[in-house]
């Protein structure tokens, strides 16, 4: 109740900019389950082998870090409304263009280009819902794009599942172009962020965006702590600023944060569910299709409890909690491949891992995505954070099948389950608690070397 009542307290812009870009999720989401669907029935058009279905799951992530190196510096330069557009409209051209592929280098080709796409969504939108949302509900608006990118995995499984009895993968491809045009019409009727016209010198629009987004609050005073975050208001955010003192510290946390959330697997699980219930013992697409559907949909339910409490609980416990359901998920599903404990306990293990991956990992990215640098490396620290996040996906995609064969069920999940113990060392030692900051308090955080200045302000409960 205590989040709901707190959603109605925002405001009505408020809740619509975040939940916009949120939306952007849906689209990510699709594109990630909709391949898993779409190799099982390319395979055998194309002939392709293991390490070609690797490249086609590959190439695409491939493009996201590209997009996600220039997508700080390009939410910057033109602003983060424009991006979105250019983002939107890119992925629902080059999903087309994905669908109509009449050869191998084709389908890679257009595949990269849309990775291009989503590498700068992935850094934009949390950067655009960070800086539009009141600070007692922008973990929550923040986890919304997670909500979104779970509802698109699941559709994804789900159409896939629906056009596999005519095996139609140019199908399952082309239709992510269809929430592409729904999105692009949703943010082309919003403003961009006070933050980025403040940064750019536009105080007059910076004012009336506020005024919009946080009615009856001082907005002279909130506008001069945005205008000194940011230092100058013409200044743009350097990268050789985070390699330096005092936000070293910063950068280090997100790419080490970064890089674990992808390399513990969660995305074995999304591109590969179909060939991992294989291994199990699974056949027919009711089960190759429908079971990771249905595993989303326990992610699902995860992320909701996680857009509900982590506002209230904080970000270390759901963060701490979500990695410690993945060791024990790990572990799970090492018993069952070693000692062929069944298709239901092999069910379970999955399923708690990706609850463990969704209500954590999943959620607190775009969290911490969108909270850890003021104003002018906002976006830069955010496309830092997500290239590693994407190197660690590449890998993850390229290696796992090979994995899977060379290693067998069991030993791929003991790699899986010492990688989630490493990252609960990490996080527990290095996450800060960022509940009910505002974003100028969490820049103070890193300037104080990893302490915070004064004591943390109370929040409603």
């Amino acid at each position: 109740m205590g989040f709901l009542q707190e959603l109605r307290g925002a405001s009505r812009l408020g809740v619509l900019v975040a939940a916009s870009a949120a939306t952007v999720g849906v689209i990510y989401g699709y594109d990630q389950s909709n391949i898993a669907g779409a190799l099982l029935f390319m395979t055998d058009e194309f002939g392709l082998s293991t390490q070609q279905q690797e490249q086609v799951a590959t190439v695409v992530v491939i493009g996201q870090i590209l997009g996600a190196i220039g997508g700080g510096s390009l939410a910057n330069r033109i602003g983060r409304k424009p991006a979105m557009i250019a983002v939107a409209v890119g992925f629902g051209l080059f999903s087309l263009l994905s669908a109509l592929a009449w050869s191998v280098p084709m389908l890679l080709v257009s595949r990269l280009l849309l990775g291009v796409t989503i590498g700068v969504s992935i850094v934009v939108a949390p950067v655009f819902v960070a800086e539009s949302s009141p600070a007692k509900i922008r973990g929550a608006m923040l986890v919304l794009y997670q909500v979104a990118t779970v509802v698109g995995i699941i559709a994804g499984y789900l159409v896939a599942w629906a056009l596999a009895g005519t095996g139609s993968w140019r199908w399952m491809l082309g239709l992510a172009a269809v929430p592409a045009v729904l999105v692009t019409v949703m943010i082309a009727r919003l403003p961009d962020t006070a933050r980025w016209y403040a940064m750019r010198g536009r105080i007059a629009d910076a004012r009336a965006v506020l005024e919009r987004l946080e009615p009856g609050t001082d907005v002279d005073a909130h506008l001069a702590e945005i205008t000194t975050e940011s230092g100058e208001t013409t200044r743009r955010g350097a990268w050789r600023e985070m390699l330096r003192r005092p936000y070293l510290r910063a950068t280090l946390f997100v790419l080490g944060l970064g890089f674990f959330i992808q390399i513990t697997g969660i995305n074995a699980i999304v591109y590969y569910s179909p060939r991992i219930f294989e291994a199990m013992g699974f056949t027919g697409n009711a089960a190759l299709l429908g079971l990771p559907a249905l595993v989303q949909v326990a992610g699902l339910v995860a992320v909701l409890g996680s857009l509900v409490t982590v506002d209230r609980m904080g970000r270390r416990p759901v963060l701490l909690g979500g990695i410690g359901i993945m060791v024990v998920a790990n572990l799970l599903l090492v018993v069952v491949f070693a000692t062929g404990g069944g298709s239901v306990l092999g069910f379970l293990g999955l399923v708690l891992f990706t609850v463990g991956f969704t209500f954590g990992f999943g959620s607190l990215v775009w969290v911490y995505a969108g909270e850890a640098f003021p104003s002018r490396l906002r976006s830069l620290g955010a496309s830092t954070m997500l290239t590693a996040d994407l190197v660690a996906n590449a890998v993850v995609a390229a290696f796992f099948l090979t994995m899977l064969t060379e290693l067998g069920g069991a030993g791929t999940f003991v790699v899986f389950g010492v990688l989630a113990l490493l990252a609960l060392v990490f996080v527990h030692r290095l996450a800060p608690e960022t509940r009910g900051r505002e974003l100028e308090e969490i820049r103070g955080y890193w300037e104080n070397g990893g302490t915070w200045a004064a004591p943390q302000k109370s929040v409603e409960s």
